[in-house]
């Protein structure tokens, strides 16, 4: 039996993903905020996430208990992070566009939610671990 196998579940485990993977390109954009040429490049999910979430949902929807089923209604999937560099900007005489504040911001930001996400995913677990104790 799975526990953790909502689509909940995979909204959070994607953002962690997305939380990692913006961590990984904030930092490589601190780290080349000297490089000429170099332009920055973003994460984008949450945006993804709240367009998908907000399509219109038609009232019937089926549950498939094997992966051969038809799907019967929207098919609910999580999307993927996407990284994308802007190349429409220029900051410095070097061409590069790396703003060191805006990325150590947007770092702290990123760890806010990191921390957030997975503060929810362990009240999920918690949850879940309570309701099967029987506590």
């Amino acid at each position: 039996m799975q526990l953790l196998n909502g689509l909940g579940y995979q909204r959070l485990e994607t953002a962690i993903q997305a939380s990692n993977l913006r961590k990984g390109v904030i930092t490589n954009n601190i780290a080349n905020n000297d490089t000429p040429y170099y332009k920055r490049s973003s994460v984008s999910f949450e945006s993804l996430l709240q367009n998908e979430m907000n399509g219109d949902m038609p009232e019937l929807q089926g549950r498939r208990t094997d992966y051969r089923h038809f799907v019967i209604g929207p098919s609910m999937d999580v999307p993927e992070p996407k990284v994308t560099t802007d190349q429409t900007t220029a900051m410095n005489n070097n061409q590069n566009n790396v703003d060191i504040e805006s990325e150590m911001s947007q770092l702290a930001e990123n760890q806010l939610r990191y921390n957030s996400y997975i503060e929810q995913l362990n009240y999920m677990i918690k949850m879940k671990r309570t309701a099967v104790e029987g506590r």
